[in-house]
């Protein structure tokens, strides 16, 4: 979508910068390192800011302390071609509140919210996602497949992917997968 005046497209992805929609979260990633990165690798891995601290000490030929539970992860081995991408669990947040969740292909949304006072999805409208008021779905969350439906314009709202989603969503709060979602 459009930003307005000031702003740029985001193509067709939902929204913009201030919502944890993918068109204020998702941003191309450049990696440049002759001789230890190759030319013209693509990867369909999601980075987060989080994933900077965790490489940049295993580039260090550092450790992490082992008295805290870290969100990143090394890309190291993504940026290098060793692996296409490496299998985690991604969280939204808007402030404190934790508004959405993407595991695999899957993003559920906890709280919906595009703001009260400016649009920040100009032209955009999703019925029962884009709110100019913050809704609590976590009894109920509005998941997305992202490789299908990357502008998180369809719900996945019941069915055989809604019950494959959840699956993978309530996973990660009870300890099959990790010690996740812990603030």
């Amino acid at each position: 979508g459009i930003a307005g005046k000031n702003g740029g497209s985001n193509g067709p992805l939902l929204c913009g910068k201030q919502t944890t929609f993918e068109g204020g979260m998702r941003e191309p990633g450049i990696a440049w390192w002759p001789g230890t990165i190759k030319p013209g690798i693509i990867t369909p891995q999601v980075g987060t800011t989080m994933d900077i601290l965790v490489t940049a000490v295993g580039l260090a030929g550092l450790q992490l302390p082992s008295d805290r539970i870290y969100d990143g992860i090394d890309l190291f081995p993504v940026l290098t071609g060793k692996v296409e991408s490496i299998e985690r669990p991604v969280w939204y947040y808007r402030g404190n509140e934790l508004f959405a969740v993407r595991v695999g292909q899957y993003k559920a949304h906890l709280w919906t919210w595009s703001h009260e006072h400016y649009n920040f999805c100009p032209g955009e409208y999703v019925k029962d996602v884009t709110t100019p008021d913050q809704v609590n779905r976590t009894s109920n969350p509005i998941v997305f497949n992202l490789d299908n439906d990357p502008g998180e314009k369809y719900t996945i709202v019941s069915g055989a992917r809604y019950k494959e989603a959840m699956a993978l969503y309530h996973s990660l709060f009870t300890g099959t997968q990790g010690n996740y979602g812990q603030r």
